[in-house]
């Protein structure tokens, strides 16, 4: 059949010279990540397409609450990301000697399994999502480029709709090909790609407000926002906005993941304090940027999407290009939070399954040595179904800014917030009548509210989307 078995027991997520440091703290893999290579794996992770929906955010919000509701997700995050620094190690935070090298292994060891059997459920959530919202954007994108075209040709009236069922189904064939990227520790040149993208369209999504902003000779917009018909439709359009909000910040679920791959000295936490701060200031500046921009050149005609919305017509060539980085980009996206799924599961089907050859067999091509993928029946079968999976809910689901606010809501309290500070206070041992513990308590209540807020507006937008 020109392929050669090759016995191979490892955990299939992992390569042959990995050992999970979770699961084996006696045990290590050369750790070579730095600041750098987190910050990329990390910026993949966040600058995605959820940057795309914060002009509409910021229209619904206004001048005032806009800018305001974004800063105080940025701190949300930050918050999260400052609190999960202490939580890579346990049951010391400074010595160890166990490294948790993932969100789950932390509320386990730190929480205890109830608390670790309900944030399984959250976190399973939590990587499905995205690829949802990046296999409805992509087809987006791919058809603006076709609009962006269909315009330039045939002129700014023309009737140009395409089909995006289609390019979804473009985008899993292309998911099922990249999920075979057997893990993290392979991933760094497609992290480092996505997030240039990410960079370059956002850039481009800015420069293109600020441009039009200055060919209207005005800054559009108001400090109360978009206009609704009825008080009780405002009150939704805000809930939804902070839902799509919600979405773009956060990167907690990953930060143990990528706090696993950096080389010590110096210790752990302190580079990814560093990187926390690095990339929620990187962050903020570019969605302050592409949401202020935005919003400023169009006010109340404010596209869902700023690059597919056809608000910029012209140069049909940079707004073709811009939608072609969002696709590079969440390629490797969606890889970022689908790969410790993955891993997730195949560690599962490892343990469960111990002997069987299917599981656990590695196969490489005989007739194309040169490529360093090795071939896994198991890997190949469940990879290919999950993408199937996801690419059948995005096509009955393909609501752009609905998604994303349900998206967002769904699980940001208990990953982002709660989890996050419990765990803190267990690791410090702080006593529950502390000050500290006090303050970080009343932190958690108040942005459950408003995160529920968010999810029922979320929610409610897109059944009357399907609806409607």
């Amino acid at each position: 059949m020109g392929i050669d078995d090759e016995v191979d027991f490892d955990i299939p997520f992992l390569d042959s010279n990995y050992v999970s440091s979770s699961s084996s703290p006696s045990l290590a893999f050369k750790r070579t990540g730095n600041e750098w290579t987190a910050l990329a794996h990390i910026i993949t992770a966040v600058i995605g397409s959820g940057v795309l929906s914060l002009a509409w955010s910021m229209a619904q919000l206004g001048w005032i609450a806009g800018p305001l509701s974004m800063f105080l997700f940025a701190c949300v995050s930050l918050t999260a990301a400052l609190l999960l620094c202490d939580c890579y190690k346990s049951p010391d935070p400074e010595t160890g000697p166990d490294r948790n090298g993932c969100y789950r292994d932390a509320v386990q060891k730190i929480l205890g399994k109830r608390n670790a059997w309900f944030c399984g459920i959250i976190v399973r959530i939590n990587f499905i999502k995205p690829a949802i919202v990046y296999t409805i954007t992509s087809a987006i994108s791919i058809q603006a480029i076709q609009k962006s075209n269909c315009y330039h040709d045939q002129g700014h009236e023309a009737t140009c709709g395409h089909e995006s069922t289609r390019y979804m189904v473009i985008f899993g064939l292309i998911q099922v090909v990249v999920s075979q990227i057997p893990d993290f520790q392979n991933m760094m040149w497609l992290s480092v790609v996505a997030a240039v993208m990410s960079f370059t369209y956002s850039i481009i999504g800015s420069a293109l407000g600020l441009a039009k902003v200055i060919e209207n000779g005005e800054i559009k917009g108001s400090i109360r926002g978009l206009p609704s018909s009825t008080a009780t439709e405002k009150v939704w359009l805000v809930a939804q906005a902070l839902g799509d909000i919600a979405f773009a910040f956060p990167f907690s679920l990953i930060f143990l993941e990528v706090q696993d791959t950096l080389k010590a000295p110096p210790p752990e936490k302190i580079t990814m304090k560093k990187v926390s701060i690095m990339t929620s200031c990187i962050t903020t500046f570019f969605y302050l940027c592409c949401g202020g921009f935005g919003y400023a050149a169009f006010g109340n005609s404010t596209p869902g999407n700023l690059l597919t919305g056809f608000g910029f017509y012209e140069p049909y060539w940079l707004v073709d290009f811009a939608n072609a980085c969002v696709v590079l980009h969440l390629v490797g996206g969606y890889q970022i939070f689908s790969q410790p799924l993955f891993a997730d599961i195949e560690r599962w089907f490892a343990r469960k399954f111990p002997e069987s050859k299917f599981v656990h067999n590695n196969h490489t091509l005989k007739h194309l040595p040169m490529l360093p993928l090795r071939l896994n029946f198991m890997r190949l079968f469940f990879r290919t179904a999950y993408v199937a999976l996801i690419t059948g809910i995005a096509v009955l689901f393909p609501y752009f800014n609905q998604v994303i606010g349900v998206s967002g809501s769904l699980t940001f309290w208990p990953i982002v917030v709660y989890f996050p500070v419990e765990m803190y206070l267990t690791q410090k041992k702080t006593g529950k009548w502390k000050s500290k513990a006090i303050a970080l308590r009343v932190y958690s209540v108040v942005c459950l509210v408003v995160i529920l807020y968010a999810f029922v507006g979320s929610i409610r937008g897109v059944i009357v989307a399907r609806l409607g």
